[in-house]
């Protein structure tokens, strides 16, 4: 018979549901931060079935962010060219940064180094243990957890994050709604060898009623993801190799030699999202909120997204110096983005089963003169590449707020901005060797701000925060006037600061 116990989360203020990417990365973040927390892990042995190949380059840049990037750059293939509708490619060379690509890498990849990162952070990961109860205080929540054996005990934590995937327990136990609908069923996946492995690293076709995709592991094995608009059974019927083949020898004019298939699958894919992300001490991330087509090789990077812009907020929270309704700006500022990337992501799945042949033509006639023109080739690359990416800034507010930080060379050591953010505070970018702003910054609010000079020539001074976004900015030269405004946004950003010394000098 199952006993029951309660308790505080083991070694955690945070728990986190679910220890895919999404989890993963967050908890990292939470644990380099000081803050304890525990991921709680429905499988042990299962593998993760990794559908994601895709690592765009904001997602690389805030993976640079936190000193892996290279790691898992080393474990894919670069591809700085997208081809899509068979003749259309999208350049990504033109994107700003040291991605200028889009890393083709399996999921497990991803997972291995974020998981690695987490671990030696400080996070505990516990595997077996399933949710099956969720309640919330004032103070802090409690979860109904049954552990491998069939034991169940109560754990209450300050904050409760479900990272757990489309059919999320957490969203199911808050009772939340997940509107939306199924936009291409029976999608039949497959791990295969190839006997003519294709010309690109990741391959796609479309012709109306079928549609192939082809990745490399990078280890001599393939995954094909393909569908046939005419055959579309239940996501339990089994996937027999020779409908592979041949769907994909109608959507690439080839099946490229496929054989072997290790691993066969379907699965039916949602557009949906919920309507709120935060439900008091409860955040929903990654699938758990939102679900999109494969189109575009979205859902990952958002999720991940989801996490870098959560974890900084609720270190704050817990910190006890975060402003008011920091937390509460997580679904204000990820909402709008999950919803946008839905939207892409479908518009971008439906052109590619367009059936029609004429309407096929029109589609590569317009796309192909698109992606000629430079700014829109430029926008396309920074909508789908995440680059481009801004959150909402104040009525008034400098150009630059609430866009991505780029990658600024600096003064002395760290030699760049991406390095500087590595220790998860906000960095202050200062145009000028001013010893006062660099006091100002260093001694009053030393464990939230660093404070590094710009290495080119520059008069913009700018906040930015710990996930890689401008916070404030301004062009003002005058010392007097800039340091006040220094002092402003400092407060606002970070809270009080701590108190001068008595033998500080003070102003």
């Amino acid at each position: 018979m199952a006993t029951r116990q309660s308790e505080k989360a083991p070694d955690g203020e945070v728990l986190i549901i679910g220890a895919g990417p999404t989890g993963l990365l967050l908890a990292g973040d939470l644990a380099a931060s000081g803050v304890a927390c525990t991921i709680l892990e429905r499988r042990t042995t299962e593998p993760n079935l990794t559908r994601a190949f895709a690592v765009h380059a904001r997602t690389l840049e805030l993976l640079d962010a936190r000193g892996i990037a290279n790691d898992l750059v080393r474990t894919g293939r670069p591809v700085s060219a997208l081809r899509l509708f068979g003749s259309v490619v999208l350049d990504l060379s033109c994107l700003p940064g040291r991605f200028p690509y889009v890393l083709v890498t399996p999921q497990y990849e991803t997972e291995r180094v974020l998981r690695e990162r987490a671990l030696a952070a400080g996070a505990r990961i516990v595997p077996g243990t399933e949710l099956v109860g969720l309640s919330q205080d004032e103070g802090g929540v409690e979860a109904r957890v049954r552990e491998a054996g069939g034991a169940e005990r109560t754990l209450r934590a300050a904050y409760l994050v479900g990272a757990d995937g489309v059919r999320s327990t957490v969203r199911g136990l808050l009772d939340l709604p997940f509107p939306g609908r199924s936009v291409v069923r029976s999608v039949m996946l497959a791990d295969v060898r190839l006997r003519e492995p294709p010309r690109d690293a990741v391959t796609v076709g479309a012709v109306g009623d079928a549609l192939a995709f082809v990745a490399p592991f990078g280890d001599g094995w393939y995954r094909v993801i393909a569908w046939n608009r005419h055959h579309q059974p239940a996501a339990t019927e089994p996937v027999h190799l020779d409908e592979i083949r041949l769907v994909t020898r109608r959507a690439l004019g080839t099946d490229l030699g496929m054989h072997d298939a290790r691993w066969t699958s379907r699965f039916h894919s949602d557009e949906r999202q919920v309507p709120a992300y935060r439900t008091g001490r409860i955040f929903l991330a990654g699938d758990a909120a939102h679900v999109h087509s494969p189109a575009g090789g979205q859902g990952m990077n958002v999720g991940l997204q989801d996490s870098a812009n959560l974890g900084w907020k609720l270190a704050a929270e817990l910190a006890g110096w975060a402003p008011p309704g920091l937390l509460d700006s997580y679904h204000d500022e990820r909402h709008p983005v999950g919803r946008a990337v839905l939207r892409r992501s479908g518009a971008l799945l439906r052109a590619g089963m367009l059936e029609p042949r004429a309407l096929r033509l029109a589609r590569g006639l317009v796309a192909r003169a698109a992606v000629r023109v430079p700014p829109v080739r430029r926008r396309v690359a920074g909508a789908v590449s995440g680059i481009d990416l801004a959150y909402p800034a104040p009525p008034g507010a400098h150009r630059l707020a609430g866009r991505r930080a780029p990658d600024v060379r600096l003064a002395g050591r760290p030699g760049r901005l991406y390095e500087a953010l590595r220790d998860g505070r906000f960095v202050l970018v200062v145009a000028a060797n001013d010893p006062a702003v660099t006091y100002l910054a260093t001694k009053r609010w030393p464990d939230r701000v660093r404070c590094a000079l710009a290495g080119g020539a520059t008069r913009t001074t700018a906040l930015v925060r710990p996930d890689g976004y401008i916070a404030w900015a301004t062009d003002e030269t005058a010392p007097d006037v800039r340091a006040a405004a220094i002092r402003e946004a400092l407060t606002r950003w970070c809270g009080a600061p701590a108190a001068l010394p008595s033998h500080e000098p003070r102003g």
